[in-house]
C-alpha cells in the first residue's frame, strides 16, 4: 500500500489512559447530552418534559480533549467561563439502531468529565437560535479522567460531585439522569453509527457556575474516579 504523503503532519490521534493498562483508548468522536438533569434544566430556564421531548445532543472537536490534571488558559472572548461535571460513557462496540435492552453490549467503560463552557456566548447563541459552537467547542474544554473499563456495566446510580477551590458546587446522583445510559445509547444510535472510541458526556446536574484564573476544579463520580483541572491566566 502506498503511504500517504501529506502537505504537513496530520494531527495526532486523541486518546486517554486506561486504568490498569499500558494501552490508551483512541478517541473517535465527542458527543454531549444537553439538559439531562431536571434541576439543571430548570436553572438554565429550559425545563424538560420527558413525556413529549427526546434527548438532544451537541458535539465537540476531538482536539478539545484534555486530560485530567491539566492547566488550561482562560479562553478568549468570554467573561463567564463555566464548569459542568459529567459522567462520560466510552463506547467499545460498533452499533446502529441499538435496542435499549442490548445497549450494555456496547459499553467499554466510563470516565469523569468536565464540559467547560463559554456560558455567555452559549446563551447568546441559544437565544438567537444559532449553533452553540463558540460557546461549547472551546479549545481544551472537553476534560476527561482515565477510562475505567467496565464492559457491559450500566451505571444506574452513584454520587457525582464538583468543588471549586475545595467548596462544593455540584452534588447529585446518576439516578437523577432524565435519560439513562441505556436510553442515551439507543437514541443516539438512531442518528449515528456508534464506533469504538466514541465518548458520550451524559449531562451535568445543577450548580454550574463561573471560574476565574487561579481556580482549581475537582470532581468525582462514585465508582468511577476523580478529575482535576487548573484554570490558568488568559493568553496575553
Amino acid at each position: 500500500m502506498t503511504q500517504a504523503n501529506y502537505l504537513w503532519a496530520p494531527p495526532p490521534v486523541q486518546s486517554l489512559p486506561v486504568r490498569g493498562s499500558q494501552q490508551r483508548l483512541p478517541v473517535n468522536r465527542l458527543f454531549f447530552v444537553g439538559r439531562n438533569y431536571h434541576a439543571h434544566a430548570i436553572e438554565m430556564g429550559k425545563p424538560v418534559d420527558k413525556s413529549v421531548e427526546r434527548p438532544f445532543y451537541f458535539t465537540k472537536s476531538p482536539s478539545t480533549l484534555t486530560e485530567s490534571g491539566a492547566t488550561v488558559a482562560y479562553p478568549p472572548q468570554t467573561q463567564n467561563f463555566h464548569y459542568e461535571m459529567e459522567l462520560v460513557l466510552a463506547i467499545g462496540k460498533a452499533g446502529f439502531r441499538i435496542d435499549a435492552a442490548q445497549a450494555h453490549e456496547h459499553i467499554y467503560g466510563y470516565a469523569c468529565g468536565l464540559d467547560m463552557t463559554r456560558r455567555d456566548l452559549q446563551l447568546v447563541a441559544r437565544d438567537k437560535g444559532r449553533p452553540w459552537d463558540l460557546g461549547k467547542d472551546v479549545e481544551q474544554s472537553s476534560v476527561a479522567s482515565e477510562i475505567v473499563p467496565m464492559p457491559g456495566v450500566v451505571l444506574e446510580r452513584g454520587a457525582l460531585t464538583l468543588a471549586v477551590n475545595g467548596t462544593t458546587k455540584q452534588q447529585s446522583d446518576l439516578d437523577k439522569l432524565i435519560w439513562n445510559i441505556r436510553e442515551i445509547i439507543a437514541d443516539l444510535s438512531l442518528f449515528y453509527h456508534l464506533r469504538p472510541g466514541d465518548l458520550v458526556y451524559t449531562g451535568t446536574p445543577e450548580g454550574v457556575g463561573a471560574v476565574v484564573p487561579g481556580d482549581t476544579i475537582t470532581g468525582s463520580v462514585q465508582g468511577v474516579g476523580e478529575i482535576r483541572l487548573q484554570v490558568g491566566a488568559a493568553e496575553a
